[in-house]
């Protein structure tokens, strides 16, 4: 039954693949902020995000076993170092807007770490931005402050926490593209959660908690859910463009919303609708324009091979 499911699956197109998959990493993801939430009822925040690395640590380790430590080894450990503290700090920040803001509004803030990611590209890695992506850009920044609404409404901890979140996570998303040129995805994954599982350990030692059996249950899923949402979310963008997975992760705020009613009683209102419809379309803007940019070099430099 299973071998028929996987070859039914494998006969897809590429991008309807990588849709499901991001479909998937949605509801994992949806389903991590509940168990942040119970699990915050008696331990704390940082407790959590070590829980979150130790248990993606121990996933991890039969693959670590099999490839053996010749077959581990990172070629920048400085910036794979750099790149796990950003992750912790994004991480933490990201959880703390879980817990104190309404599952939804602190989805639709995390929207904003591409346009993060685009900016960052630009000042530190040269990337080039036309002027529609520019414009996209100060839209989807535009849809934030629409949410924030400062001098109408008080700017939260809860919302600088949630923003905060996704520029670290933008910082370590930067820092993929360049240990990209010379680590592959897995290790570059591994190493985060090999340096950061001893950092989060160090601070959550200052309010640890020890566990009930339930809370332990939860937190086992926090770092079971995190680590399939991940896998998840890169298979997606790794087997199909991301113009045509990015609709499908969108899919996850109306997930969430719903989620967020059914529990916790949380509806949205008007301002937060609109301002988070400014930023998808801004962000997914800039996913197809990068798409098309990349499609034209491809082609460009196909054409200028020699082998032809």
């Amino acid at each position: 039954m299973l071998d028929r499911v996987q070859s039914s699956f494998q006969k897809l197109p590429l991008n309807i693949r990588g849709g499901i998959w991001m479909i998937l990493a949605g509801v994992f993801f949806t389903f991590l902020g509940v168990m942040v939430r119970m699990a915050n009822k008696e331990v704390h925040v940082l407790e959590i995000v070590f829980f979150r690395y130790f248990i993606s640590l121990l996933i991890m380790a039969p693959w670590m076993m099999r490839r053996g430590l010749s077959g581990l080894r990172g070629n920048n450990l400085p910036l794979l170092g750099a790149r796990s503290v950003s992750s912790y700090i994004g991480a933490m920040l990201w959880f703390a807007s879980i817990i104190f803001l309404p599952l939804a509004e602190a989805t639709a803030l995390g929207y904003t770490m591409p346009l993060f990611v685009t900016l960052g590209a630009v000042l530190f890695l040269g990337e080039i931005v036309r002027k529609r992506r520019w414009w996209a850009l100060f839209a989807g920044f535009a849809g934030t402050l629409i949410i924030l609404r400062p001098g109408i409404e008080v700017v939260t901890w809860p919302t600088i926490f949630a923003i905060g979140g996704a520029v670290f996570i933008a910082c370590s998303a930067l820092m993929v593209k360049v240990l990209s040129r010379r680590d592959s995805p897995d290790t570059i994954v591994l190493y985060m959660s090999v340096f950061s599982t001893p950092l989060s350990l160090v601070a959550a030692t200052f309010v640890w908690v020890t566990p009930s059996l339930e809370t332990l249950l939860w937190l086992i899923g926090i770092g079971t859910a995190s680590t399939l949402a991940h896998l998840a979310y890169t298979r997606s963008f790794a087997i199909a463009d991301a113009s045509a997975v990015l609709p499908y992760d969108y899919l996850r705020l109306l997930m969430v919303a719903a989620v967020g009613f059914a529990i916790y009683g949380e509806v949205l209102d008007f301002w937060t609708w609109i301002g988070t419809a400014v930023i998808v379309g801004s962000t997914f803007y800039i996913a197809r324009r990068e798409a098309i940019t990349a499609k034209k070099s491809a082609t460009e430099l196909s054409s200028a091979s020699p082998l032809q």
